[in-house]
């Protein structure tokens, strides 16, 4: 008996992506932020009990959920190092090279041997909507009303749920930002391209840049 598998697409819960929201299959948006990071080691005493007090006021004065996701990936060296290959091939001295060219194999030797690893902070901020829902009239003056204007309506309506459902986010990301920057962390939200970039590497985690299509 032959088992029909599924397209890849299918597992993935998102719908679409546009104007910085995702919207996913079951009607729920979501909005992300990335947020930076703070050497808390560093902090002195004071400074540490500071902001452990603003960071749980922040917690306690979100009136919704959110999710804070942590993406750690190992240091991807090569960019880097093709900066550094660009600069030997235009060095004209031959003592500069030399250097150039022992910096060059202490990094690769260094990253290979201490794994380094770069993490990188978002906040995920859902809102969940019922689904629109236009009933289907079947009474006599139903009847008048042709299928592109049924359509038409429809679009617009899906228009406007989701601009205001954007607009909300938008508000509880404002609260986020305000509530963070108290503790010296700061946000900003990921745009369409930031956002596919971000879930095509979560799903490629062998892969490190999204293939650029021709007409890009």
């Amino acid at each position: 008996m032959a088992i029909k598998s599924k397209p890849a697409q299918s597992f993935i819960p998102i719908k679409d992506v546009r104007d910085g929201v995702v919207v996913l299959k079951d009607g729920s948006m979501r909005m992300i932020l990335m947020a930076s990071s703070i050497n808390f080691a560093l902090k002195s005493e004071e400074e540490q009990a500071a902001i452990l007090v603003q960071f749980q006021d922040f917690l306690n004065s979100l009136e919704f959920s959110t999710q804070i996701f942590i993406q750690s990936r190992r240091l991807d060296i090569k960019p880097y190092l093709a900066i550094l290959n660009d600069r030997l091939k235009s060095q004209l001295s031959d003592l500069m090279r030399i250097q150039i060219e022992e910096y060059m194999a202490f990094i690769k030797d260094f990253t290979e041997s201490a794994n380094i690893m770069t993490k990188t902070f978002f906040i995920v901020i859902p809102y969940t909507r019922e689904k629109l829902s236009i009933s289907k009239k079947s009474s006599f003056l139903g009847g008048f009303l042709s299928k592109n204007k049924q359509d038409t309506s429809k679009e617009e309506k899906e228009r406007e749920q989701f601009e205001e459902v954007k607009s909300q986010l938008e508000q509880r990301a404002n609260v986020i930002k305000q509530g963070l920057a108290r503790t010296g962390v700061r946000v900003v939200p990921l745009d369409t391209d930031e956002i596919i970039e971000l879930y095509y590497k979560l799903l490629n985690p062998g892969l490190s840049e999204r293939p650029v299509k021709k007409d890009e």
